[in-house]
């Protein structure tokens, strides 16, 4: 167990570095000039004195190895740089905003595991009854449907129609209403995940022999299918994360949430060279500890570690 741990350590970190490095040379080789972009954006003077104080304040007159390397160091260190378009330390900002965009992203994708399990058991209990057809209509509704259109009829009916939420003022309402849509898209996929895993485990002996000793449908799926199933779902939900990133991105612009990907869209357009290889960073390590916590899950899970 140390020595797996240890490896996927390793490759975690040279998976980080690789993407630190391609991440800031996409980011640093990106037409305009932020000094430029900058100058405009405060009406300063576009003299040759005030284009150099700024080149060489933020680090931009050096080779572009030097760049990464004093960059790198100071992000391992802690310091990501300040913002070109607010001043302040970028990890300040983070750390300000990140509570919120983890807190929607978890809590709908734990939301989601949470109700797929019954709903998944539901539908394999009685294949072809009511929830079984109910998880598909929401599997297959939510792929054709993209979060943010679900997102403003959610403005539309319950801030315009109802009146029953402001559905722009960031408040818990509409952070709830971000983690259910969030959760929606995701029970659907998991349901069936589960489901199907459900049925292949009903279509063995062990499953035979449990209801010839006398178990309800219902509960020899429970005992003796439940841990394969969950291993699948809990399988299927690393795909998910990828996707919970891009959704609470398209949330938090859609219903003003003040989380880390509205303030990456803020700073795209000044090409905020430390806020957007920041987000890149934190999005990489939020999918390897993601994948991290779900190896860890599913070998103790494994049914042939049972």
């Amino acid at each position: 167990m140390a020595r797996l741990a240890i490896g996927s350590g390793i490759r975690a970190l040279a998976s980080l570095l690789a993407v630190s490095l391609g991440a800031f040379l996409l980011i640093a080789l990106m037409p305009a000039d932020p000094v430029m972009i900058a100058i405009r954006a405060w009406n300063l003077a576009p003299t040759e004195e005030t284009v150099a104080a700024l080149r060489e304040n933020w680090g931009l007159d050096r080779s572009l190895p030097e760049r990464y390397v004093i960059w790198l160091t100071g992000f391992v260190a802690g310091d990501w740089g300040l913002s070109f378009r607010t001043g302040e330390p970028v990890l300040t900002e983070f750390l300000r905003r990140l509570p919120l965009s983890v807190g929607v992203g978890v809590s709908g994708l734990l939301l989601a595991i949470a109700l797929s399990v019954p709903l998944g058991l539901a539908a394999a209990q009685r294949p072809g009854g009511f929830a079984d057809r109910f998880s598909r209509l929401i599997a297959i509704s939510v792929q054709a449907v993209p979060a943010f259109w679900i997102g403003l009829v959610a403005i539309w009916l319950l801030g315009v129609h109802l009146q029953i939420v402001r559905p722009f003022s960031g408040g818990p309402s509409i952070v709830a209403i971000a983690t259910a849509i969030i959760a929606l898209h995701s029970m659907g996929v998991l349901s069936r995940v589960y489901r199907k895993d459900m049925l292949e485990q009903a279509s063995r002996p062990h499953f035979r022999t449990a209801l010839a000793k006398g178990l309800s449908r219902h509960q020899a799926l429970w005992h003796h299918c439940h841990r394969s199933a969950f291993f699948a779902l809990l399988a299927a939900v690393r795909s998910e994360a990828g996707w919970v990133i891009g959704s609470t991105a398209t949330l938090e612009v859609l219903f003003g949430l003040p989380g880390i990907s509205q303030f990456l869209v803020q700073s795209i357009a000044v090409r905020d060279y430390h806020v957007l290889i920041a987000y890149v960073m934190v999005v990489a390590g939020w999918m390897l500890l993601m994948n991290a916590i779900l190896q860890f899950a599913m070998r103790r899970l494994d049914p042939r570690h049972a």
